[in-house]
């Protein structure tokens, strides 16, 4: 007998952290001198998840003929992030109390605050607009009259004390270095906040060398770094990540044509690997509260513990990306169209997913409790594409001949997919080790093996057993993990 265990929210965060260490897929950073805030390290298992990720993620965008793939340099000329706008724009308002030393991101303050004490600051003012308690308590927060009054009602989150909190102030999140040998400001180079902008500086190089005509993309994935102020929500907000990001090259007024054709691809990749479809959707920005670059944005959400949050975002940064880079270089970066005989600078439609918060999002979509005869079984439910490991090799017992024929299955296997052998421990808890792990089949040398060459092949989700001739495993097992 078998039913679903409910869960709170809270549980199930506290419960895929501690998962996520003990089964070896994340380990909080330098965890052995106290941890680094906002910065976390992949385990084994975690790895192959992510890779796998990046793997669904490149073939859906570059095994295709009008995307061509692209790894630019983490570290570019200063004079890049001051023509994408990111050395003026690139900041978050913050605060400190005075009292406790603790910073805030204003923005996110309303998150932080009960909404007993928003509502009673809120008395104070009179005609606020917003449709809830936060929406309203962030407008005034953003407006620099009313910002400073505001603070002086309410309490730091930290320590408690009212009134203790400094003006607002901006606060650039790229992180600063120095290029050579010599610290001064004629040698301040930047950390990517973001890797589009290596694709948009290479938008020619790649048009002539592949010989490509618009419409066509260039996908990348890499790493990019933001000073956060306030890391949060274990994985979704941090100061290293990984983004997989495609710059889709149109030609001005076919741009509403392809954003509105991206959206639909980009969900429906998220649906295909198995995320529910129910704790999906769109989030569109409002026209007040667009980018200055975009003409029209969404976000694909997912529903997590905490609320809903972006896992990727689909904008129409018109020109505004090639323009400025044409005006701070000197180059054209113009596109000719050879059978027009037009040219132009192309729209962009940029579709920019976070690696680490879709893994995030794939990981806890995943997980599930299960009460099985009077147990409870905690599995994690991967699509096959995206499992860590494809299948557990597991001898019934060490002897009778058993741990041979299965290290012998184990070496067949090994070639083609990622294998993990087991043979400690009772076959049941052995079991429960693969299901905690996400293994979709777990395969068991037992008594009838000897007799006919035959293993017991266990599905992780039904926990229902077939038999299986061991020379036909290879191929059983690739047609199920399809």
């Amino acid at each position: 007998m078998r039913c679903t265990i409910e869960k709170s929210r809270n549980e199930t965060v506290e419960k895929i952290v501690s998962l996520a260490k003990r089964r070896g897929f994340v380990y909080q950073s330098s965890e052995i001198y106290g941890g680094l805030n906002g910065c976390w390290d992949y385990g084994p298992l975690g790895v192959e998840l992510l890779r796998n990720i990046k793997d669904e993620w490149w073939k859906a965008m570059t095994y295709r003929d009008d995307i061509e793939g692209l790894d630019a340099a983490i570290l570019m000329h200063p004079r890049v992030w001051e023509a994408s706008g990111h050395v003026e724009n690139f900041t978050d308002p913050m605060i400190d109390c005075k009292q406790c030393k603790a910073r805030f991101r204003l923005d996110t303050l309303a998150e932080l605050i009960s909404d007993k004490n928003k509502e009673k600051a809120l008395k104070e003012f009179n005609g606020v607009e917003g449709e809830t308690l936060d929406d309203k308590f962030t407008a005034l927060l953003e407006k620099p009259e009313t910002a400073q009054q505001l603070l002086n009602l309410i309490s730091c989150p930290q320590c408690g004390n009212k009134g203790t909190f400094t003006q607002p102030r901006k606060f650039n999140l790229m992180f600063k270095t120095f290029l050579g040998p010599v610290e001064d400001s004629n040698n301040v180079i930047y950390l990517r906040p973001e890797t589009a902008q290596g694709i948009y500086v290479n938008f020619l190089n790649v048009a002539n060398s592949s010989r490509q005509k618009l419409p066509f993309g260039i996908a990348q994935i890499g790493k990019a770094f933001r000073n956060e102020i306030n890391t949060k929500n274990f994985l979704f907000r941090t100061r290293e990540f990984e983004q997989m990001e495609m710059q889709y090259f149109v030609k001005p007024g076919t741009d509403k044509k392809y954003y509105d054709y991206w959206k639909e691809i980009r969900i429906q990749w998220f649906k295909s690997l198995g995320m529910t479809p129910s704790k999906l959707r769109f989030h569109d920005h409002p026209a007040n509260k667009l980018a200055h670059y975009a003409k029209e944005a969404t976000d694909i959400e997912y529903e997590f513990p905490f609320g809903w949050g972006e896992i990727e975002g689909i904008h129409n940064r018109t020109d505004y990306d090639l323009s400025r880079h044409q005006e701070y270089s000197g180059k054209s970066q113009q596109y000719y169209d050879d059978v027009t005989k037009e040219k132009y600078i192309p729209y962009i439609i940029e579709t920019s997913a976070g690696a680490s918060r879709s893994f995030m999002a794939f990981l806890i979509d995943a997980y599930y409790e299960e009460e099985v005869n009077g147990e409870t079984r905690s599995v994690l439910r991967f699509h096959p594409k995206l499992a860590p490991i494809k299948a557990a090799i597991l001898p019934l017992v060490n002897k009778d001949g058993m741990p041979e024929i299965a290290r012998k299955i184990e070496s067949e296997l090994r070639p083609h997919f990622k294998i993990f052998y087991d043979d400690k421990g009772a076959i049941g808890r052995r079991y429960r080790r693969m299901d905690e792990a996400g293994t979709p089949y777990c395969i068991t040398v037992d008594t009838q093996t000897l007799q006919d060459n035959t293993v017991t092949v266990r599905e992780r989700d039904s926990m229902e057993q077939a038999r299986v001739s061991i020379d036909k495993l290879v191929a059983y097992l690739r047609e199920k993990l399809m």
